[in-house]
Order: structure tokens, then sequence, then C-alpha cells
């Protein structure tokens, strides 16, 4: 009860000044429309007005969540939970594209951070080369993939991936190199009393090691992960996921339907980082490094 309190009061405090900035965006609009019918709008309505307008600047949570219950629940309760018009079939397109880009990133990630901690050649060449690639924008770099894979007969989910694991595997590199990293002199002494070799001391000492590092990057890999899948999206001119979503909203004014997209985005993102917490906790509790 101590945590929950806090928590649920940010949580108010964001929406009420997600309410009050509803009234202040949508006003203009709403007094606009008295002053062009002859009347004047009361306080409690112009509030009205601005928490239910159909094109609103900035909708206002309630819209939203009718919005996306509207697209979820209620499509699944009708038996068209994977119709295109559903959220939960657009979620289940960005998610493929998002865990296929993260595995591939994982594995990419822990691949040339064993190299780089291993491999003095690698950690001077390599390592600069991959802090530098994360300098240039995605939205730079996404069309050029796309295009790239288009002409070589690659197209779908695997750009969208390579889109995303491009986004996920920096954290995962250096994590794991930091990780592999942390083992002091002492413990790596006593390895070596122990006569074992790189191999052994790998498993039984650094990579034990690297878990809590591990897992505190792979959850920032899956946010960044998401992130690529849903900019992914957008240069392909795709007619699903979430991406597509929030370019259909644009290109006919429909904020209510960039916002419903735009949460239910976070709350994947929030589901697929609380699994990895999950798992963390009972991967570590099982190793004895936490209780």
């Amino acid at each position: 009860m101590r945590n929950v309190v806090p928590v649920l009061t940010v949580v108010v405090a964001i929406f009420a000044l997600w309410y009050v900035a509803a009234i202040a965006l949508n006003a203009p609009w709403a007094e606009d429309k008295a002053k062009r019918a002859g009347v004047t709008l009361t306080t409690s309505q112009l509030i009205a007005d601005t928490w239910s307008q159909k094109k609103p600047k900035l909708p206002a949570p309630h819209q939203v969540a009718a919005e996306i219950w509207k697209t979820t629940g209620d499509m699944a309760l009708k038996g068209r939970a994977f119709s295109k018009r559903s959220l939960i079939y657009h979620s289940w397109i960005t998610f493929s594209a998002t865990m296929l880009g993260f595995i591939l990133g994982t594995g990419l990630g822990i691949a040339l951070a064993i190299g780089i901690v291993y491999n003095r050649t690698m950690d001077m060449s390599v390592m600069p080369w991959v802090i530098a690639s994360q300098t240039i924008p995605i939205l730079a770099i996404a069309p050029m993939i796309i295009v790239v894979l288009n002409a070589i007969g690659i197209s779908g989910l695997l750009p969208k991936a390579i889109i995303s694991m491009y986004l996920s595997f920096f954290p995962v590199v250096v994590g794991m190199v930091k990780g592999l990293r942390s083992p002091g002199a002492m413990e790596l002494d006593q390895m070596r009393t122990w006569n074992a070799s790189g191999t052994q001391s790998f498993w039984r000492l650094r990579l034990p090691s690297s878990m809590p590092y591990l897992f505190t990057s792979l959850k920032i890999g899956m946010a960044a992960s998401l992130v690529g899948a849903i900019v992914g999206e957008l240069p392909t001119g795709a007619v699903a996921g979430l991406g597509a979503r929030l370019l259909a909203g644009s290109y006919y004014g429909q904020t209510i339907q960039i916002w419903s997209a735009l949460l239910t985005a976070a709350a994947l993102a929030a589901l697929l980082v609380g699994l990895i917490g999950i798992v963390q906790r009972y991967t570590l509790r099982r190793m004895g490094m936490v209780r």
C-alpha cells in the first residue's frame, strides 16, 4: 500500500493536467463555433464542448479510453478481435516485428559484447562504431533499409524487424560489456588459482555476474525495439500495425485514433518490459542474487 499511493498520486495528477490541457487547447475551436452561431458559452458548456469534440487538438482521457474500448474489448466481445479495425490486430502486427527485432538485437548484442570483452582488437575497433551507429537518426536510416531490402526482394516483417534490431542491440552491448567486466580482480585471480580455463571462467563467473546488467539492458532494448517496429511501419506505407494506425490518423486528422494507438503502444511496451522483470526476479532469485 505504501508503494501504491505515490503511483496513484502521480497518475491522478497526470490525468488532471491532461483534462486541463484539453480545455486550453480545444477552447479556441469551441469559442469560434459559438461565435459563428451567435451564442455565448457558459464555463460548463465550454468545458463540455472541449471534452467532446470529434477532432480535438488534444482528446480528453475518456475519449481515448472509449476509442480503445471500441477497438479492443468491444470488438473482442463481437468476435472481431482480429479485424483490420481492431487495435488487437494492429498490436499483434507490431508485436511480431518487435519480438523478432528484439531477439535478433539481443543475440547480436551479446555476441558483440563477448567479442569486445575477450578480444582487444574488437574492443578498440568495434565499440566506437557501435556507439557511432546510434548517432544516426532512425528516421533517416529506416527508409534506406526498406529501399535496399525491397530491392533484393525482402519485404514484410523482416525489414521492420531489422530496424527494430538496430535500436535494440545497443543497450544490450553496453550492458553486457559492463556486466562481463564486473567481476573484480580478486574473483578472477581466484578462478586462475583453481586453474579454470577461459571458458569455465565465462560460464561460472563472468556470465552469472552479468545477469543483473543483462536484464536491465533487455528492458531498455525491448522498449527501443517497439519504437523501431513502429518507426519501421511509417516509411513502408503499411496498412497494419500501430505505426500504420498513427499514420492513418495523421492523414485524416483523427487525433483520438492517434492517441489511442499511442497509449496502446505504451501499454504493450509496459507489458513486455513487465514480463522481462518477472523473468529477471525469478532468474536472479534462483541464482541467489535477490531474496
